[in-house]
């Protein structure tokens, strides 16, 4: 029986990026789709608690949430798919995820990282426009197809997601990559309503990429596609031996005692 690959994205299932992984992706396995019913991005890794989520069958195998990436994850893993998936794609996102901004808030990166919390190999992918401001949605899902072809062969590592970003075209090759910055001077708007009360635009500004030459934001700008391994082990273990870290514990046990 060929694997199950379930894809998500934050755009909404009826996104061109999503639809044209599905296309492009039904000779490898057996394709379901569950995804927002809208844009939810930004949503990052946020769970819908406080109110009920529908679900609506759009066809075959293809079903949308009134909710966020994350809970399409959650209600697709416990309700819906007939098996646990050989692998979840996220995307293909219409813009980049790229540096550590990006990544903190991205809905596409949100729900791979929670296919991994869920033990599922996970990818992310996104994509640049071209100069012409339009987006190569088949010919990048078709090198995706290789790429989960292989990860179907070798699995991810646990605890890892792997995010993917795609350059303008002409593509020069693939490249490893760790996370550079997006260094965001997001722009506030305020405007009044018809009864003189203040609200509030929150824009992104124009974002400045900083990194090192392997760093993914710098590998696109050369035209190469950027894999970045994630890992979901936020602890930074250096710290956990910091003298300053040591003390304070140190410290605030004699006052406790």
């Amino acid at each position: 029986m060929k694997p199950l690959i379930f894809l998500t994205n934050d755009d909404g299932f009826f996104a061109e990026g999503i639809e044209a992984l599905s296309r492009n992706l039904k000779d490898l396995g057996r394709i379901y789709v569950v995804a927002p019913d809208r844009e939810r991005s930004t949503a990052s890794l946020s769970l819908t608690l406080r109110r009920p989520l529908r679900v609506k069958k759009i066809k075959t195998n293809t079903y949308a949430v009134d909710g966020t990436p994350a809970d399409c994850v959650y209600i697709a893993l416990k309700k819906l798919l007939p098996q646990k998936p050989s692998l979840l794609i996220s995307g293909i996102n219409k813009g980049p995820n790229l540096g550590q901004q990006d990544i903190s808030y991205s809905g596409t990166v949100a729900a791979a990282i929670q296919g991994t919390f869920l033990q599922i190999p996970s990818i992310a992918v996104s994509l640049f426009p071209d100069k012409n401001h339009k987006y190569s949605y088949d010919s990048s899902a078709k090198i995706v197809n290789s790429i989960a072809m292989k990860l179907l062969e070798n699995k991810i590592p646990e605890k890892m997601t792997l995010n993917i970003n795609f350059p303008p075209p002409p593509i020069k090759g693939i490249k490893i990559t760790k996370l550079g910055q997006k260094r965001y001077n997001p722009e506030i708007i305020e405007k009044k309503d018809p009864m003189q009360n203040s609200y509030y635009w929150i824009g992104p500004g124009n974002p400045k990429a900083e990194g090192a030459k392997n760093s993914d934001v710098m590998v696109v700008k050369e035209g190469y596609i950027s894999i970045t391994p994630l890992h979901t082990d936020l602890t930074n273990y250096k710290t956990i031996q910091h003298p300053t870290f040591k003390n304070i514990v140190v410290s605030i046990t004699d006052e406790l005692s």
